[in-house]
């Protein structure tokens, strides 16, 4: 019998009111958040993400990376040199200049003052006023970079094409090429102190290092998509994000990682918690998602995708779903709603979808061993 359910609560998305990607977010308080994108978009929230308002940037390129220091102040940075500031939460944002003429991709501060960015053809720049000027520094790498990470008011590295990870530990005035052992593009990189730190990048790439970067070990992330952005809340628990609406959460520091079930298949560009429970994650077609629980509850031990078979796929009327276990096999629209619940007595089971609107959804079948996901269209 079919059971009707109701919201799948883990991550819920919010209402943006825009249809650009939006490639990162910043909350300076647990109310008070922005999240940026293309074509200049710039949003605000003063309620934790209920409802999201446009501002004014004056920018009509894409905006990466947005960070601020407090809630009056903050930074963004973009494409075409784009470097904007405000310092009234938002209500107006003035264009720095740039030494570079490239595109900007990543932003961090260490203080008020003391900021980096990083960009096209391995910028880095560094501010040491609060961004009103920006001074370049030498790497001896041209290869782009598009995430930085501070741990430390000295200790910093910055991650991007074909595998380059670079490391400094006097505040920027020297940069060292470290050896990830990867070959392809990284594109995001958190550390939870100097010693343990975490890149992620295309194919589904994660690394670690246990001590400062010296070595990176791979670990099984247990996907194929590229993973755009890597967040910890504390030194065990992680979160990654990335293509097909991606998101994957370790407890163990990264020992294993499990998929939960974002509700949708946009891009997923950047993940970003303001406490142990409650993260954000933003990405294509004007995507906000959120969780108030940390994902509890859809952590289980992802299986590998032999484990399940949906047929015919695309379809508009009946799917048969094949496990290697008997297991609950639910439907989730692009909402996040389980929409359908069966339990099945048997490994190959038969479900009628004409009753659902043509579109997206996600197969989540749960058994003994784990579970295993995947999506089918309803034409």
């Amino acid at each position: 019998m079919f059971i009707a359910a109701s919201s799948f609560a883990q991550w819920v998305q919010q209402t943006s009111g825009t249809a650009f990607s939006l490639r990162s977010i910043s909350f300076p308080d647990a109310n008070t958040g922005y999240a940026v994108g293309d074509s200049g978009i710039i949003l605000k929230t003063t309620n934790g993400g209920t409802n999201w308002a446009a501002q004014t940037s004056g920018a009509n390129s894409y905006l990466l990376s947005v960070y601020f220091t407090d809630t009056n102040t903050g930074h963004i940075v973009g494409g075409i040199a784009s470097i904007l500031k405000t310092t009234s939460g938002g209500t107006s944002w003035a264009a720095q200049p740039s030494p570079v003429g490239g595109s900007l991709a990543s932003i961090y501060f260490t203080d008020a003052d003391t900021g980096y960015t990083v960009g096209f053809e391995g910028a880095i720049l560094k501010t040491i006023d609060g961004g009103t000027s920006w001074e370049g520094q030498m790497n001896g790498d041209n290869n782009t970079l598009y995430s930085v990470y501070f741990p430390d008011a000295n200790t910093g590295y910055a991650v991007g094409d074909n595998g380059i990870i670079l490391k400094t530990i006097d505040g920027g005035t020297i940069w060292a090429m470290q050896s990830s052992g990867i070959y392809s593009r990284l594109t995001s990189v958190y550390f939870t102190d100097t010693n343990f730190g975490y890149a992620v990048g295309v194919g589904g790439i994660i690394i670690k290092t246990t001590d400062g970067g010296n070595n990176w070990a791979s670990q099984i992330s247990g996907t194929g998509y590229s993973l755009q952005s890597v967040y910890f809340t504390d030194a065990n628990k992680g979160y990654t994000v990335g293509d097909g609406g991606t998101i994957l959460k370790t407890s163990n520091g990264g020992i294993s990682w499990a998929v939960q079930t974002s509700g949708t298949i946009n891009r997923l560009w950047y993940v970003y918690f303001i406490d142990a429970d409650t993260g954000y994650a933003v990405g294509d077609s004007g995507t906000i998602l959120k969780t108030t629980n940390g994902g509890i509850g859809i952590t289980e031990n992802q299986l590998p995708e032999s484990a399940i078979n949906i047929f015919p796929n695309p379809t508009n009327d009946n799917l048969t779903i094949e496990t290697t276990e008997k297991a609950t096999i639910e439907i989730i629209n692009i909402a996040g709603q389980i929409i359908k619940t069966i339990n099945t007595a048997n490994k190959q089971t038969s479900i009628n979808v004409t009753d659902l609107s043509s579109g997206v959804y996600i197969i989540k079948a749960k058994t003994e061993k784990g579970i295993a996901v995947k999506k089918f269209i309803k034409e």
